[in-house]
């Protein structure tokens, strides 16, 4: 895929009911690490696209895995699917989170369940109640850069400086951090989608921390669409999220392929980035 692709595979994903935007795909098309392939027909139109996002020759995250619905089962997306895992030999670990239906088909290429994820969505933000000491969390600023893509890079198994640094650069009122004793130990990031404004990636040490971080991000959200993946063995951050307004959409199961060499520590990651990116 090539930048000038971008028009075609928002198509797709909006003809999908996804959440992408065009920022969605340049992060993903125009870094030269990463694996974007497109199926097209004889008249060069576009009707398949699966990415992978490439963490630092780490992991690499599969991804917007779309075919036109007048061009599904025949195959497409197996070959897509069969041509990026070719182009990406050199990775240590190849991951990604499946729909259902996705699931089926996943396990047949050699990928392995690793834990559940439910989406939640609030069609209408409104004023959250802070659970605690709100006192204790701060904006990000620029200097908190580095520090916090160490932090996610611990937590999430790979660095992931492609991805934070834009989501810190351009959506600041989503970026919240916690500090202990002089170092970050939480923070959240979010980002503009579609549909939904999508808050996570979000890393703490205690489910209260996680809903001070997510109450700083939603409060910045008043009125607007908002949409979390989260971690479904956070059971009572699930509870919490139904209590101020958020109902179930659909699951993911995060899934890697043969060998999970990068688990990273799922226990403080209370909300993925998006399915897209891990």
């Amino acid at each position: 895929m090539e930048p000038g692709d971008i028009n075609s595979a928002i198509k797709l994903s909006d003809a999908a009911g996804w959440n992408q935007t065009e920022k969605d795909w340049q992060l993903l098309i125009e870094n030269v690490a990463n694996v974007c392939l497109l199926a097209e027909t004889d008249d060069k139109v576009i009707i398949g696209t699966t990415t992978a996002i490439n963490y630092s020759n780490e992991v690499a995250w599969i991804g917007m895995v779309l075919v036109d619905k007048q061009y599904q089962g025949h195959g497409i997306s197996k070959s897509l699917l069969a041509n990026i895992f070719k182009k990406l030999g050199g990775i240590k670990s190849i991951k990604l989170d499946a729909t259902p239906e996705g699931q089926v088909v996943y396990k047949k290429l050699d990928f392995i369940d690793e834990y559940a994820i439910v989406r939640l969505i609030n069609s209408s933000v409104t004023k959250v109640l802070s659970p605690g000491d709100d006192l204790l969390t701060e904006p990000v600023e620029s200097q908190n850069l580095g520090e916090i893509i160490d932090l996610d890079e611990f937590i999430f198994g790979a660095n992931r400086k492609q991805l934070i640094t834009p989501m810190l650069n351009e959506y600041p009122a989503s970026a919240w951090l916690l500090k202990n004793n002089g170092r970050i130990s939480g923070f959240s990031l979010g980002r503009d989608g579609k549909r939904y404004h999508q808050v996570g990636p979000v890393v703490a040490s205690t489910t209260l921390e996680a809903k001070l971080l997510i109450t700083k991000a939603l409060n910045n959200l008043i009125d607007q669409p908002v949409v979390v993946d989260v971690l479904a063995d956070k059971e009572e951050m699930v509870d919490w999220l139904h209590s101020i307004g958020f109902s179930k959409q659909r699951h993911f199961t995060r899934m890697y392929k043969e060998e999970n060499i990068l688990p990273g520590i799922s226990s403080k990651q209370y909300l993925i980035a998006g399915p897209e990116f891990g």
